[in-house]
């Protein structure tokens, strides 16, 4: 496995990290506990070490899944994970990055997670209501006891960025990122590259469509939230088969799979770039990492790109009261 550094912070982590949402909580049931345990504890016999969870994942569950998981190798991994979400009767219901609760959300992560510092601490998403200079000074007060190592952000906009940058360097910023959604090459890359911040793409597989395993007919359980994303309505899966298909051809002339190449494009972009696919299956998990090892040449993205930019990929990538909440 690679080793990536995120910006210019020093914080080292494996080229691809683990996105473990999905075992706990967005795409159905949660995996049984001790066949997730064994998923990440492979991922980490394969090189992994970057880890990713939130407490809202669950909520709480994940977070006290990766604390018991990673407990004989606490030291030798790098967990993130993110505050800023209300919960009211075990449910999302809004934002809420006042200092008290961001402190609240260390104290209580740090139990779940079976740790005395969390590795990276991001902001979930941006509270309108909490000055981002006052989020980034009580992140800067946890840094500065012990309990934080590093500082992140997630879907935030530009001037947000800049602006808790200039209060506690910001280590990296989480969006979603992949060749169906590339919208933040337009003006976070470019700022992420100015002022030193690693990204961390999340979906890089694009929720999984770009795997090739999904199509047109395929059912999702009742629980899993893509049934609400507009990029996935049946009408839009069938538009937008032609981008899988142009993924398999490509693939297919690589001696790879689709889910490598659209891994190894985004490993291509840039070197403090650390994409965070999930999965609850090994041979996934397995397939994933190997896209470590495909290596794409300037001909090859250029194809890729020019074959892209042929292709208008049809649908949100959010519904829109989640939209609304990417960019501020």
């Amino acid at each position: 496995m690679q080793r990536r550094v995120l910006g210019k912070s020093g914080l080292e982590v494996s080229g691809l990290g683990l996105g473990c949402m999905g075992l706990s909580f967005g795409y159905g049931p949660a995996t049984e506990k001790k066949d997730a345990i064994k998923l990440i504890r492979r991922a980490y016999e394969l090189g992994v070490t970057f880890f990713d969870t939130a407490e809202v994942y669950g909520p709480y569950a994940n977070e006290e899944l990766l604390g018991e998981a990673l407990a004989p190798f606490r030291g030798q991994v790098v967990i993130a994970t993110k505050f800023g979400f209300k919960l009211e009767n075990g449910a999302m219901a809004g934002t809420d990055s006042r200092p008290e609760t961001i402190r609240a959300v260390a104290e209580a992560s740090l139990r779940r997670l079976k740790t005395d510092a969390i590795d990276l601490f991001y902001q979930h998403r941006v509270d309108p209501d909490v000055p981002i200079e006052v989020v980034a000074g009580t992140v800067k007060e946890l840094i500065q006891e012990g309990k934080v190592k590093h500082f992140g952000l997630s879907e935030a906009g530009v001037g947000t960025i800049r602006k808790a940058h200039a209060v506690q360097p910001v280590t990296a910023l989480q969006s979603e990122y992949s060749l169906w959604w590339r919208e933040p090459e337009q003006d976070i890359m470019p700022t992420l590259d100015e002022l030193g911040i690693g990204f961390v793409p999340f979906s890089p597989l694009g929720k999984g469509f770009l795997t090739g395993k999904i199509d047109e007919n395929t059912a999702f359980d009742k629980n899993d939230f893509r049934n609400k994303v507009p990029r996935f309505s049946e009408e839009n899966r069938r538009a937008n088969q032609a981008l899988v298909d142009l993924l398999g051809r490509m693939a297919n002339e690589r001696n790879a799979t689709a889910a490598q190449i659209a891994l190894a494009w985004l490993l291509a972009q840039k070197p403090w770039i650390v994409p965070i696919p999930g999965t609850t299956k090994r041979h996934r998990l397995e397939e994933n990492l190997a896209a470590v090892e495909v290596s794409l040449t300037a001909s090859d993205l250029k194809d890729i790109n020019d074959a892209v930019a042929r292709l208008e990929v049809q649908g949100a990538h959010y519904p829109e009261h989640l939209q609304k909440m990417v960019g501020r």
